[in-house]
């Protein structure tokens, strides 16, 4: 199919949903931030506290699941809704949010979408049974699509093109510590006072956050307000849709998030119980395995570039399927060392599929990968749901059985790419050969 025209009439102007995340070629690049730049530290300090604050509230459930489990009276089926309703509710909204940043502004989206989720954030302690939490949880995960919807195309705005990848480095590191210590400040408070009181500590260090990015966000100075038709947008989303590579790599985000989604949403069951009986402290200090992450993603781009990007999606597939099979044993040691592997090969699979989206997709970039983070979050609200399932039904071999599952359909689909690109490489070949013949 060919690429879809994403041009919507704003009547003095016309604007392409494909620059979203485009620098406007109208400014000067000298004009934007960079290192020496008076708002140029602000911003990043301002965007690092951004990404804390919504991956902080986004998981704050998940540490904490077993405590809810108790408290209220539900199995870990149910109580891991918390976590799956947020993370659904992000993935239903970060396109439409998207959508809406461009005609509102990307600090204006960030800043409501970061203030109603910090207001939610201090309810939701309060919330009288497992129905509310749900709610309230789903209606958080909407306000805080809002974050990730409009942060990149802000930075891509705002920042010269020579500074860019360090800013975008910094509001990862802040998604990367906000989900970490999330869990792991919850987890401590949760030890001393309850799981109301952890949720809360969350919320209070949320609301400093947001404060924070309020006073430090410059304000943006080469934003052009723009309508974006629903129609060019639809049409834009359908060609993204339509095109079978960008589906795969979708697909393959999707399946390594219901793995990592389902392991860590039901691990805090299994340790809790025997033969571990871990503390809730101790619990929640589990999630600094996410560090190894951190190097397992900066590692993908140098295992990209010398195994190729199917390659390194052969590593981590069977990097986290090896993760998952050690895991099975009844050994804290083994335990971890499982968690280590799982983490790294989801973090090196995810960073190679979604590097690949922006790289596949030759128009309507910015929803290109609004649609891979759709996918993504989709995956970890499955993954966290029929993860605690599998756990209720047959304990942590049935959610390890998930995940390989969840593995083997993210290999079939790279064992699929691969043989077709040899195929049209063979078939290259052919022609290549019929042309060097003789008449």
């Amino acid at each position: 199919m060919p690429p879809a025209d994403t041009r919507a009439s704003t009547g003095n102007h016309r604007v392409d949903a494909s620059a979203s995340m485009s620098p406007n070629p109208n400014h000067s690049e000298s004009e934007r931030m960079s290192p020496g730049h008076p708002g140029y530290l602000r911003m990043r300090l301002a965007l690092f506290t951004a990404g804390l604050a919504t991956f902080a509230l986004l998981y704050s459930t998940q540490a904490l699941l077993p405590a809810i489990s108790d408290d209220l009276g539900v199995q870990a089926d149910q109580a891991s809704w918390s976590v799956s309703a947020a993370t659904f509710g992000l993935a239903l909204a970060v396109v439409p949010l998207s959508a809406l940043s461009e005609r509102f502004g990307r600090r204006a989206m960030m800043t409501v979408s970061l203030t109603v989720a910090v207001v939610l954030a201090l309810l939701v302690p309060f919330a009288p049974d497992l129905g509310w939490l749900i709610g309230l949880r789903a209606v958080q995960g909407v306000a805080l699509a809002g974050i990730p919807a409009s942060a990149m195309a802000y930075l891509s705005e705002e920042v010269h093109p020579k500074a860019l990848i360090g800013a975008i480095g910094l509001f990862v590191a802040g998604n990367s510590v906000g989900g970490m210590s999330g869990r792991i400040v919850t987890g401590w408070v949760a030890d001393a006072w309850g799981w109301r009181a952890a949720l809360a500590a969350v919320g209070v260090m949320a609301l400093l956050c947001a404060a924070s990015f309020r006073l430090l966000l410059p304000k943006a100075r080469h934003f052009t307000p723009a309508s974006v038709s629903p129609r060019a947008l639809a049409r834009t989303l359908a060609g993204h849709l339509s095109d079978p590579l960008l589906c795969r790599l979708y697909a393959i985000g999707a399946l390594f998030m219901t793995v990592f989604g389902g392991v860590y949403t039901v691990i805090g069951y299994r340790l809790v119980a025997e033969p571990f009986g871990l503390s809730q402290s101790l619990i929640g200090s589990i999630f600094l395995i996410y560090l190894v992450g951190t190097v397992s993603s900066a590692a993908t781009g140098k295992l990209v570039g010398r195994l190729g990007r199917r390659g390194a999606l052969y590593v981590a597939v069977s990097t986290t399927a090896a993760g998952l099979l050690l895991s099975l044993l009844n050994s804290i040691p083994a335990v971890l060392a499982g968690l280590v592997l799982i983490t790294a090969g989801f973090f090196a699979g995810h960073a190679a599929a979604s590097s690949a989206v922006s790289r596949t997709a030759k128009t309507g970039r910015a929803q290109a990968a609004a649609l891979y983070q759709a996918s993504y979050y989709i995956g970890s609200s499955v993954g966290g749901a029929l993860g605690a399932l599998a756990f209720h039904a047959a304990g942590w071999a049935g959610t390890v059985t998930m995940g390989l599952v969840a593995v083997a359909g993210a290999a079939s689909i790279t064992v699929y790419a691969t043989r077709k690109a040899m195929a049209e490489r063979r078939a290259e070949a052919a022609r290549r050969d019929l042309v060097g013949v003789p008449a």
